[in-house]
């Protein structure tokens, strides 16, 4: 629930600050016609040389969602894994027990960092990704399974009313 809860704030403050990057951003100051230009008629995108698909954006989408669903899994495994070691730990002899405390404690900190460094990158990942939506218009956006998969968490959280009835 905890996790559920972080993973919403950190993808809502990532959405607010995409939006305030493309709303403060010195491109943006400039006319609206170029920005136009970038979109076609047909639903494609202009970006650099390449064009980009509306079939494009939602594999791109697909495969975000998918990278995020791994770190979950990623996440949950390392739990697990460090959850088991701990039992051991607290089942040892007091003279295994430190040797134990300090293989999980350190691998606690190699998991921490890694994790760091990993949602660090997938943040700046979604922050483009979410350009790119945005760029796109709003129909684009509404069709991302990322953002479906956020109404959906936020329409099933309880709210605060609900928490204080429990």
């Amino acid at each position: 629930m905890n996790t559920q809860t972080n993973t919403a704030l950190v993808i809502r403050s990532s959405l607010a600050i995409a939006l305030a990057v493309a709303i403060w951003a010195p491109t943006n100051a400039r006319s609206a016609e170029p920005a136009k230009s970038k979109m076609k008629m047909d639903g494609k995108m202009m970006m650099g040389a390449q064009t980009m698909t509306e079939t494009d954006m939602i594999q791109r989408c697909q495969a975000m969602k998918a990278q995020k669903d791994k770190m979950a899994a990623d996440l949950k495994s390392q739990d697990a894994e460090l959850t088991a070691q701990v039992a051991k730990m607290n089942k040892a002899t007091e003279t295994k027990k430190l040797d134990m405390m300090a293989n999980v404690v350190s691998q606690m900190v190699e998991q921490r960092i890694a994790m760091d460094a990993r949602k660090t990158k997938m943040e700046e990942e979604m922050m483009q990704h979410m350009m790119q939506h945005m760029q796109m218009g709003k129909e684009s956006m509404a069709q991302c399974p990322m953002m479906k998969d956020m109404d959906d968490k936020s329409a099933n959280a309880p709210t605060k009313h609900h928490a204080e009835e429990k």
